[in-house]
C-alpha cells in the first residue's frame, strides 16, 4: 500500500470506529491537561530522532509544571507512543491516544510522514497538531492541515540559503539526489522552481527507495559537481558508501547534505546497516560537504523562558541521556540529538497556548477541562493562542506564520577534518546571510559547478614547421638561381636542346609549390579565425597552379617527344612548333582557373573544426579537461570540389605516365633530356598517387599530416630539379667555353635545318632498307636456283648419256660468283657503308 493509501485508510478508520467511543471516554484528574505525544525511537527507517526528543520533552514537562505563573492549578501530563516513523503504525498511535482514556488537548508528534497522516485525521477531532520533528513543505498547506503548527522550520527553508551559497561561490548548474519520501520530493519542487527564478541549471534529478547505487552512478555519467542530497540518514549512509566508490567526492564536487543528522552520523551503524565501506572510507567521502539547517540551538548566551540559557539545557539533556544509556561522554549521540531543543520548545509553546486560551475561557465561565472533541469553539481558541505565541526558547525565538511554520535562521556548517564548523548564518525575511568566513576546501580552491573544458588548438609542431620551412625555403632559393642559370646560358646548346622556356615555367611552378608548403604550416598559432578561410583560399590556389605549371611543362616536354616518333613516319616534313607547347600549359592552367574560381565563388573554403574526445591536463591538478581542436579548410561540397580537381590532375598525371613510358628508350636531339624528364614524371605521379588518399587517412593528425604532404612536395620539387638540371649544370661546368655552340635560340634557322636534316637521312633509311629488302628477296631466288642446280648436277652423273646437259649445268654453276658479284656491287651503289657490310657478309656466307 502507497503512503497515500495508508493514510486514507486510517483516517477513514479512525473516523469509522473512533469517534463514537471517544465521546463517552473517562476523563482524568481535574488538576490535569492531558497532551498525546508520537515519538519515532525504534524504527529501522526514517527518522528516528524520539531517541533524543523523548527525553528533552520530559525534561521541558517538569520546568512547565514547576513555573508557577504558567497553567495555575493545572499540572500538563504527556502521554507518548513509538511511531517507528512509520504512518501505518503512527495512525495506530494516535487512535489509541485518542481511544483511551483520559481525553487528550493536543497532540506532538515527529517524523513528516507520521505527521501528514496524523495532521490530516486529527482535524476531525478539532484537535491541533504541533510537530517537532517534521520538516516536509507538503504540511505548509493550510487547506489539508489547518489545525497543524510545528517548531521544526520547513524543509523549504533550506532552499533560499542553498540558493544563496549558489550564488555566492558561482555555482550555476546543480544536481539534485533524493530519497523518495513526500517531504522529499515536495522539497525538491520548491527546490526546483527558485532554481529556475534563480538561473541556476538542474542537470539532473535521481531519486531512490532504498538502494542509492544506480542513482549515484548516474551522477556520476552527468558529470555532476554540486549535488544536493535529501534523504534521512540510514539512506544518507548508503549514499555516502556509494560516493566513495564512485569517487564523487573531494576537491572536485561539493555535497549538500540536511544538517539535522548527528554529528558522527557518517560512521554510525555501519555493520549493523550492510554498509561495505570502512569508516576510514566514509570520513574521507564526507569531508568538505556542506550543511544547512534551521538554527535549532540558541546561539546567544541569553536566559531563555525556562529560565535556563541555551548550554545549560544542552548539559541537563545530556546527563538525561547518559540516564537513558546513551555513551555521550565519546560523542556518540542519539538520533534527533539537534532537534531535541524544538521538542523541549513544543512542550513549552503548548503550555503557553493552553495558558492564554485558560485566560479566555476564564471570561466565559469556561475551563480546558470542558474540552471535548466535538467543541470547535474551544478548539478555535487553542488555535488563536498557538498561532499568537512567541517566545524566546532554547531553539532560539519560537514564532509561526500563517502556515503554522516556524520562523527561524538557517545555520550553514562545513565538515572540516571529520568536525562541523559553522560558517554562517541566513536570514530569509531580510534576505541577510552572516559568513564567518571559515570555509575550507580541498585544494585550496572552490570547486566548480562543472567540469572546465579548455579548448586548445592543435597546431604542427613549431620545429616541424621550422623545418619545412626551411627546407622549401632553400628549394625556392635553388629553383630562382635555376632560372637565372637557365637564362644565363640559354645561348649553350645543351640548355637550347632542353627547351629552356618549359624548364622555366617548371621552375615557376616549383617556386610556387614549395611557397604553398609554408602555407599549409600556418594554422590558429599565426593567423585569426576570421583571416584563416584567406590561408584555405590561398593554399588552394598555390598548390594547384604550382602543380600544373611544374608537371605541365614536363607533360608538354615528353609529349613533345612523343610526337617526334609518330609524326615522323606519317608525315616527316610536319613538325611540332613550340608554341603549341605554350598553349598546352595554358590550356592546363585555364581548366585549373575554372575549377579554382568557379569553387571560390560558389564554396569557398571555410575554416571548419574538429573537435576530439576530452583529454586529461599533463601539468597541473586543477579540475580542468582539455578539448582539442583541430582547423580544417572546408566546404559544404567539399567532396564534389576535391573529386573535380583530383580527378583532373589524376587525367594528366595517367597520360603523362603513358607517355612517359611510351618513350621511355627514345633519345631525340631536339630535347636531350626526355629520359630525365620521363623519370620526373614517373616520381610526381607515384608520390601524387600515394600523398592524396593517405593525406586524407591522416587529416585529423595535424603533425603527421602536414610533415607527409610537405615531403611529398618538397621530393617531387627537388627530385624534379635534380633530374633535370643537374646534368646541365655539369655540362656546363665541364665546358665553360664552347666555340662551337650556337648563340641563336633552338627554335631558329639552326634548328630548322638541323630538323631538316633529321627527316632527309630518316627517308633515306627508310629508302636503304627498301632497297636492301628487294636484295634479299633476288638472293634468295638464287639460292634456291643454285639447289636445284646441284641437284640436277646429281642426276648427270649417274646417267652418263646426260654429259651435255651437265656441261651446261657446270657452265651455269660457273657463272654464279659473276652473278653474286654483281648482286654485291649493285648493293654497294645504294646503301650505306653498314648495309653494304651487312650484304657482303651474307655473300660470303653463301659462297662458303
Amino acid at each position: 500500500m502507497t503512503s497515500d493509501g495508508a493514510v486514507t485508510f486510517w483516517i477513514f478508520l479512525l473516523c469509522l470506529i473512533g469517534s463514537p467511543h471517544l465521546e463517552g471516554s473517562e476523563a482524568g484528574r481535574p488538576d490535569e491537561l492531558h497532551i498525546g505525544g508520537i515519538f519515532p525511537i525504534a524504527g529501522k527507517g526514517g527518522w528516528q530522532g524520539g531517541q533524543a526528543c523523548m527525553p528533552a520533552a520530559r525534561l521541558a514537562l517538569d520546568d512547565v509544571n514547576k513555573e508557577p505563573n504558567l497553567l495555575p492549578g493545572f499540572k500538563l501530563i504527556l502521554h507518548s507512543n513509538d511511531s517507528e516513523c512509520e504512518p501505518g503504525l503512527g495512525a495506530s498511535v494516535m487512535y489509541n491516544l485518542l481511544y483511551n482514556k483520559p481525553q487528550k488537548l493536543m497532540l506532538l508528534a515527529g517524523c513528516s510522514t507520521v505527521c501528514t497522516t496524523v495532521a490530516e485525521a486529527a482535524k476531525m477531532w478539532n484537535l491541533i497538531v504541533l510537530c517537532y520533528g517534521a520538516s516536509s513543505p507538503a504540511l505548509s498547506d493550510r487547506k489539508r492541515f489547518p489545525t497543524l503548527f510545528r517548531t521544526h522550520p520547513s524543509a523549504t527553508v533550506h532552499n533560499p540559503t542553498r540558493i544563496k551559497l549558489m550564488k555566492k561561490f558561482g555555482w550555476s548548474r546543480v544536481a539534485i539526489l533524493q530519497q523518495a519520501e513526500e517531504v522529499f520530493i515536495s522539497t525538491v519542487e520548491d527546490l526546483e522552481n527558485r532554481c529556475m527564478e534563480a538561473g541556476v541549471e538542474i542537470v539532473t534529478r535521481q531519486s531512490f527507495l532504498s538502494d542509492p547505487t544506480d542513482a549515484v552512478r548516474n551522477l556520476r555519467r552527468q558529470d555532476a559537481r554540486i549535488i544536493v542530497g535529501l534523504f534521512y540518514v540510514v539512506a544518507a549512509r548508503r549514499v555516502l558508501c556509494e560516493m566513495y566508490k564512485q569517487q564523487l567526492y573531494g576537491r572536485a564536487h561539493v555535497w549538500f547534505f540536511i544538517g539535522w543528522y548527528e554529528d558522527n552520523w557518517y560512521e554510525a551503524n555501519l555493520e549493523n546497516e550492510g554498509i561495505t565501506c570502512t569508516v576510514e572510507q566514509m570520513r574521507i567521502a564526507a569531508e568538505g560537504h556542506l550543511t544547512t539547517e534551521a538554527l535549532m540551538w540558541n546561539q546567544n548566551n541569553q536566559t531563555t523562558i525556562s529560565g535556563m540559557t541555551a548550554e545549560e539545557f544542552r548539559h541537563r539533556l545530556n546527563q538525561a541521556l547518559i540516564d537513558e544509556g546513551y555513551d555521550i561522554n565519546h560523542d556518540r549521540y542519539p538520533e534527533g540529538y539537534q532537534e531535541a531543543p524544538l521538542a523541549y520548545d513544543a512542550v513549552w509553546s503548548v503550555a503557553l497556548a493552553f495558558n492564554k486560551t485558560m485566560e479566555r475561557l476564564t471570561s466565559r465561565k469556561k475551563s480546558l477541562r470542558d474540552f471535548t472533541y466535538t467543541d470547535k469553539e474551544i478548539a478555535d481558541d487553542i488555535y488563536a493562542a498557538m498561532n499568537s505565541t512567541q517566545f524566546l526558547g532554547v531553539s532560539g525565538v519560537v514564532a509561526f506564520s500563517s502556515q503554522g511554520d516556524r520562523i527561524a535562521l538557517t545555520q550553514i556548517e562545513q565538515m572540516v577534518n571529520g568536525k562541523y564548523e559553522k560558517l554562517g548564518y541566513y536570514d530569509t525575511q531580510l534576505d541577510n546571510l552572516t559568513w564567518l568566513n571559515m570555509e575550507q576546501w580541498i585544494g585550496g580552491k572552490v570547486p566548480q559547478d562543472r567540469t572546465i573544458v579548455t579548448h586548445v588548438l592543435r597546431t604542427v609542431s613549431l620545429p616541424l614547421f621550422v623545418c619545412m620551412g626551411t627546407i622549401s625555403s632553400c628549394g625556392i632559393f635553388v629553383a630562382f638561381a635555376l632560372i637565372i642559370f637557365n637564362i644565363w646560358n640559354k645561348h649553350r646548346r645543351v640548355i637550347q636542346s632542353s627547351h629552356p622556356v618549359c624548364n622555366t615555367i617548371m621552375l615557376f611552378g616549383v617556386i610556387i609549390c614549395l611557397i604553398s608548403v609554408i602555407l599549409l604550416g600556418i594554422d590558429g598559432r599565426f593567423v585569426s579565425p576570421h583571416e584563416y578561410p584567406k590561408i584555405c583560399q590561398a593554399r588552394a590556389w598555390l598548390l594547384s597552379t604550382g602543380f600544373t605549371l611544374a608537371y605541365g611543362a614536363m607533360f608538354s616536354k615528353v609529349w613533345r617527344v612523343h610526337r617526334f616518333t609518330t609524326k615522323a613516319k606519317t608525315d616527316p616534313k610536319k613538325k611540332v612548333e613550340p608554341w603549341k607547347l605554350y598553349t598546352m600549359v595554358s590550356g592546363l592552367l585555364s581548366i585549373d582557373l575554372v575549377i579554382l574560381l568557379s569553387w571560390q565563388i560558389f564554396d569557398p573554403l571555410q575554416r571548419i573544426l574538429e573537435t576530439f574526445p576530452l583529454e586529461d591536463p599533463v601539468s597541473t591538478t586543477d579540475d580542468i579537461k582539455i578539448r582539442p581542436e583541430l582547423e580544417h579548410c572546408e566546404s559544404e561540397r567539399n567532396s564534389m570540389w576535391l573529386g573535380l580537381v583530383y580527378g583532373f590532375k589524376g587525367l594528366i598525371l595517367v597520360f603523362g605516365l603513358f607517355l612517359a613510358y611510351e618513350t621511355r628508350s627514345i633519345k631525340v636531339k631536339q630535347i636531350n633530356d626526355s629520359r630525365y624528364v620521363g623519370m620526373s614524371i614517373y616520381n610526381v605521379v607515384v608520390l601524387c598517387l600515394i600523398t592524396a588518399p593517405v593525406g586524407m587517412v591522416i587529416a585529423s593528425q595535424q603533425d603527421a599530416s602536414f610533415a607527409f604532404v610537405a615531403l611529398a612536395v618538397i621530393f617531387c620539387c627537388f627530385l624534379s630539379m635534380l633530374l633535370i638540371f643537374v646534368p646541365k649544370v655539369i655540362e656546363v661546368i665541364r665546358h665553360p667555353k664552347d666555340k662551337a655552340e650556337s648563340k641563336y635560340n633552338p627554335d631558329s634557322a639552326i634548328s630548322k635545318e638541323d630538323e631538316e636534316r633529321y627527316q632527309k637521312l630518316v627517308t633515306e633509311n627508310e629508302e636503304l632498307q627498301r632497297l636492301i629488302t628487294q636484295k634479299e628477296e633476288k638472293i634468295r631466288v638464287l639460292r634456291q636456283r643454285l639447289v636445284e642446280r646441284d641437284v640436277n648436277t646429281k642426276s648427270t652423273e649417274l646417267n652418263p648419256t646426260s654429259g651435255a646437259c651437265g656441261g651446261t649445268a657446270t657452265t651455269s654453276l660457273a657463272m654464279q660468283p659473276q652473278s653474286a658479284s654483281i648482286i654485291n656491287t649493285t648493293a654497294s651503289a645504294h646503301a650505306t657503308p653498314s648495309a653494304t657490310l651487312a650484304i657482303t657478309q651474307d655473300t660470303h656466307e653463301h659462297r662458303t
